[in-house]
């Protein structure tokens, strides 16, 4: 299952399992998961943002667990500054999905506990990168996604 999206492609280290699933290696939670077009876009745009844009991998989480109103969420990733604070929401979903305001209602969610600066939409082919104007209560869209050093 491979996606032609709208980043350069980087290479992945896959595997199929005896059940034939195939996996994909994921270098932030150190395990195979199962590929699913979500995971693809994960996967590609981790390589995006680290190998492209400067991310530091050792300030970036997957799947990266909240609580809201007491109940569990996952952010599908967070960047961290270097004192440790959140300051990236990533949400992704499969090339086949539109973004919607939907998706935007449940990243906003995520920040209602996290109250990180930046928000990061993508499904691989549209990208949305915004910063949170929190005193004017509104997103700022910008026009790429920021490099980590102008976050």
């Amino acid at each position: 299952m491979i996606y032609k999206l709208s980043i350069p492609e980087y290479p992945l280290t896959l595997r199929t399992d005896d059940d034939n699933r195939q996996k994909v290696f994921d270098p932030l939670r150190r395990c195979w998961v199962a590929l699913t077009p979500e995971e693809w876009v994960r996967q590609q745009m981790f390589h995006y943002l680290t190998e492209h844009l400067e991310y530091p991998a050792s300030r970036m989480t997957h799947e990266h667990s909240i609580v809201f109103n007491g109940l569990k969420k996952r952010c599908d990733g967070v960047v961290f500054a270097s004192n440790g604070t959140p300051q990236v929401i990533m949400e992704y979903k499969a090339p086949t999905i539109h973004i919607t305001q939907k998706v935007f209602d449940q990243i906003a969610i995520y920040n209602m506990q996290l109250h990180v600066p930046y928000l990061l939409i993508s499904n691989g082919m549209q990208h949305f990168f915004c910063q949170i104007d929190f005193e004017q209560k509104k997103y700022v869209f910008a026009r790429d996604i920021l490099p980590y050093t102008l976050l």
